[in-house]
């Protein structure tokens, strides 16, 4: 009886996180992408807590131009998320920028990158971040 329990609470856990991303990556989507980008097709989901950070791998194609948008809650800041290059080169960074909610950036060539994300705040969330580029 108690594996059913521990089972039970752990499936209403995961139900109620799985619940929580698809209102943040609805919010978030309809906050930070206009008209003018399409999404990458994905929505990268991490459930984040304490100090955990998440980690999202990308390919961004030269010539392009991107938004990077990151969300964790419903208001703004929440989420601090940096763009780094398979070699740990810091490209940017949202915390330097009021913790924006998302960063367009152009590119000339192709990048290999990941982007890393971590709540503003201890406690536990849900992470989304959402890619988008502008068509040619």
């Amino acid at each position: 009886m108690r594996i059913l329990t521990i089972f039970s609470l752990l499936f209403f856990s995961y139900s109620f996180a799985s619940a929580q991303c698809d209102t943040i990556a609805s919010i978030c989507t309809e906050k930070n992408f206009t008209s003018d980008y399409v999404s990458d097709g994905q929505q990268y989901r991490a459930l984040l807590i304490g100090e955990d950070i998440a980690e999202f791998r990308s390919t961004f194609y030269g010539g392009s131009t991107y938004r990077i948008s990151a969300c964790s809650g419903e208001t703004d800041g929440n989420l601090i998320f940096s763009l780094y290059d398979n070699d740990r080169n810091l490209l940017f960074t949202n915390k330097e920028h009021q913790n924006a909610p998302y960063w367009d950036f152009r590119l000339e060539s192709t990048l290999n990158g990941f982007v890393e994300a971590q709540l503003n705040e201890l406690g536990s969330g849900c992470a989304v971040l959402l890619i988008g580029f502008k068509p040619n």
